[in-house]
């Protein structure tokens, strides 16, 4: 970077001007353990499908709502589902279905067909094509193509728009030098570093005339994708800034004010973990329903013979559709859900058949009295976990 330009721009030093405090290597570490969690852990395809349909969703609405939408999660929910929005709405529509259409796109080429690029300027001006296509007037720049003119932020003078060509050629050159992929295997660190650090400054050189905050987000979320980030958690840093979205700029401010990028890696950091680590919970209630199924199925396949099918179906079929963590009588049985109100429906049975089928699911310990009814006996899968000490409060 030439003098002149430090000198007219001095946060943009393409240098490493950040340091990881104690916190954010503690939390890099444990994303780094949560991304391996969840990468290793088999998810059912329905419940990925659910997983995934979250991330697209959230992905899309947060980073579009950022900017000013104010389409809520039910009616991006429609868009995924081709359903038509009024035409007041119209060209939120158009916004949230651009992002979710780069989002398909990107999953597609990095993750199926195994196909990624370096950052450059041309695949910059491919995303803002992606952000800002069809959106006519609601968009104040030309879908692709670099800003011709001066603009402010806020507080924040960008750099002047004919400088932003030298600019990106320098942030796409040392993103090269730096982070050095394609030489070498990334750690996850850097995978995460370098996307956190090109989403910042893509928004100082603001090199479009509208969509610069989604087209760095998404190049973010490009980085990390590319990089071995779960498809499941793609939505959770455009997510996170979206729910602290005052800290959001405010952090972004204060990395401009002090050239230092050490705060708001931290404050990503925090975001990025907590979103993986709900992520996990989520796939761990998943593993857990799935193998109560298979305990369920054990039990019963053990008492088969010498069952009569239809008792023995019904009373398989009670031990799978009753909730985990609620209570239930006797008389609400047959409202649980639409299978137990098929199975206990039909003509001849009574209140003492359910009785006689919940005692039973009370012998093969899947449920146990609890208060004025019962609950499905989970504390046997509990206990198959890997003991551990709980540490005391104590000194």
């Amino acid at each position: 970077m030439s003098k002149e330009l430090q000198r007219e721009y001095p946060n943009l030093m393409f240098r490493r001007h950040w340091d990881l405090s104690a916190k954010s290597l503690l939390l890099l570490g444990q994303c780094e353990a949560y991304v391996k969690a969840i990468n290793n852990t088999p998810i059912l395809p329905h419940h990925y499908g659910q997983l995934m349909n979250v991330a697209l969703m959230k992905g899309a609405q947060a980073t579009t709502a950022i900017e000013g939408n104010t389409l809520s999660d039910e009616e991006v929910q429609k868009i995924m589902d081709n359903q038509k929005l009024p035409p007041s709405k119209e060209y939120q529509a158009i916004e949230v279905g651009n992002i979710l259409t780069a989002f398909n796109e990107l999953l597609s080429e990095i993750v199926n067909a195994n196909v990624d690029h370096f950052i450059s300027i041309d695949l910059l001006l491919r995303f803002h094509k992606m952000v800002g296509q069809n959106l006519g007037e609601h968009f104040a720049a030309i879908p692709g193509q670099l800003r011709n003119s001066d603009v402010i932020v806020g507080r924040y003078r960008c750099p002047d728009h004919r400088d932003v060509p030298i600019l990106l050629e320098q942030l796409c050159e040392w993103l090269r030098k730096e982070f050095k992929y394609g030489q070498m295997e990334q750690s996850f660190s850097e995978v995460v570093i370098q996307a956190i650090v090109t989403h910042v400054y893509i928004e100082w050189i603001h090199p479009f005339g509208d969509g610069n905050g989604r087209t760095g987000r998404l190049v973010e979320f490009y980085i990390l994708l590319r990089g071995g980030n779960p498809d499941i958690a793609s939505h959770i840093l455009s997510n996170y800034y979206n729910m602290t979205r005052t800290a959001y700029y405010l952090q972004i401010e204060k990395a401009t004010e002090n050239r230092n990028l050490s705060n708001f890696i931290e404050y990503a950091l925090l975001g990025f973990r907590d979103g993986l680590e709900q992520t996990l919970d989520v796939i761990q209630k998943s593993q857990f329903q799935n193998t109560w199924q298979k305990l369920i199925y054990d039990k019963f396949d053990a008492i088969r013979q010498g069952s009569q099918d239809k008792v023995f179906r019904r009373q398989r079929t009670l031990a799978l559709e009753i909730p985990f963590d609620k209570e239930f009588t006797i008389s609400q049985v047959s409202n649980l859900s639409v299978p137990l109100a098929k199975q206990y429906s039909g003509a001849g049975v009574t209140e003492k058949t359910v009785q006689r089928d919940v005692e039973k699911l009370v012998e093969l310990e899947l449920v146990r009295k609890s208060g004025v009814g019962y609950i499905a006996n989970t504390d046997i899968l509990r206990s198959m976990i890997a003991k551990r000490r709980t540490p005391s409060n104590g000194s």
